[in-house]
Parts: structure tokens; sequence; C-alpha cells
């Protein structure tokens, strides 16, 4: 399978994913949801990117690299808007994203 030199790329981008999901929805939950506003939105932004770029990848589309190089920008912004908060729920989030940055600069071939 082609795919199969993508493979911790995708699952980095499956795992931040459903890190940014579950933090978006535990946002949701807290005393003041306004301040998490711009929490929320880079999550779901983040987990949007992170779910089409798996697939991109899972089907060794030819825009799997630029994909990754965009992810990896958003990847960074979401791990440094999450680390703003301290909920287990954003920090956990935080360091998914990282490592989703860091696969995807390394699948793009691109520096930090």
């Amino acid at each position: 399978m082609s795919n199969q030199r993508f493979a911790s790329c995708i699952e980095a981008c499956l795992d931040c994913a459903q890190a940014c999901e579950h933090c978006a929805e535990a946002c949701l939950g807290e005393k003041d949801v306004k301040k998490m506003a711009d929490c929320i939105r880079t999550d779901r932004d983040c987990a949007t990117l992170c779910w089409s770029t798996a697939a991109l990848m899972s089907r060794d589309s030819q825009f799997s690299a630029k994909a990754c190089e965009l992810l990896a920008e958003v990847c960074e912004a979401c791990a440094k808007e999450c680390g703003q908060h301290d909920m287990d729920h954003c920090q956990e989030c935080a360091t998914a994203c990282k490592k989703c940055a860091a696969e995807c600069r390394e699948m793009a071939g691109v520096q930090a």
C-alpha cells in the first residue's frame, strides 16, 4: 500500500482531530464560554483540516504535501491558543497539535 509511508503522519492527524473535537466540545461546557470562543474556533478549524489531510494521505493524493504544510501552520496556531488555557483538555489538545505539526512538517519536507 503506497500510503504506508504516511502512516505515522496519518495517525498523528487522526489523534489531533480527535483531541481538537474533544477540546472544542469540552470548551462549550466551561463557565465562561465566550472566553473560550477563539479556542473553540481554532479547534474546529484544526480538526476539519486534520480529518481532510488524513484522507488525502490515505488515498495518496498529489495534494498531501501541500495539505500537510497548511495543517502544520494551523496546528501550531491551535497549540498556541490551547496552550493559553489551564484545562486538561486544552493542554492535551496543544500536545496533540504540536505532534501533528511536527509530523506534517516532516512529511511535507518543510522546516519549522
